[in-house]
């Protein structure tokens, strides 16, 4: 029998946006594989308005499409969604949600989720930086190199909103800049190079 943490290996893939952000979603899943051994969360970030992308995306992916609740276990082989008005931690092999701890101006969930994967996650992490307002995620990039991880920004020309992109890319820290859908060609090489 394998060591429980054997079940916690595998990688797991941060989608990080927000406005522009459902485009890049649906273009990204739709040329990833459903069985590639990897969890896909999408961490967009709103701070109001009640997310609908858990009815939306299963139209594009053969993926199971799940909206995140507390404790609820982070497997392969499935795309999370997180609610509005929620930080994001994982322990444990587990989501872990809390209140919004930036409930003005624009969220940095996105850099809260990244934080704590690189401080709890025991398998590989992807983090990918897609469209959207302002520049969350991009504070978060040198640490996810720092453990070994991969940071995918989106090409700021394919992105509905090319600031989250470009702050990603001023980090100094983004191994890749891709358009969708060669995001999802660059996830695929990554995890079946591991």
């Amino acid at each position: 029998m394998k060591p429980r943490r054997d079940r916690r290996n595998f990688p797991v893939v941060c989608v990080g946006g927000s406005a522009g952000g459902l485009d890049a979603y649906i273009r990204l899943l739709r040329h990833l594989p459903s069985d590639m051994g990897v969890a896909v969360v999408i961490v967009n970030h709103l701070r109001t308005v009640a997310t609908q992308l858990h009815t939306i995306l299963p139209h594009y992916t053969a993926m199971p499409v799940e909206l995140i609740t507390e404790a609820m276990c982070i497997k392969p082989n499935h795309v999370f969604i997180i609610p509005e008005q929620r930080d994001l931690h994982v322990l444990a092999g587990e989501f872990r949600l809390k209140p919004i701890s930036k409930p003005r101006g624009w969220p940095d969930v996105i850099t809260v989720f990244l934080r704590s994967l690189t401080k709890h996650w025991e398998g590989r992490i992807i983090a990918v930086i897609v469209s959207g307002y302002d520049g969350d995620g991009a504070a978060a990039l040198c640490g996810i190199k720092e453990v070994g991880g991969i940071t995918i920004a989106q090409k700021p020309d394919t992105a509905g909103q090319s600031d989250m992109p470009e702050s990603a890319i001023a980090s100094g820290c983004i191994d890749f800049v891709l358009s969708p859908e060669d995001i999802a060609l660059e996830i695929v090489r990554i995890t079946h190079a591991v």
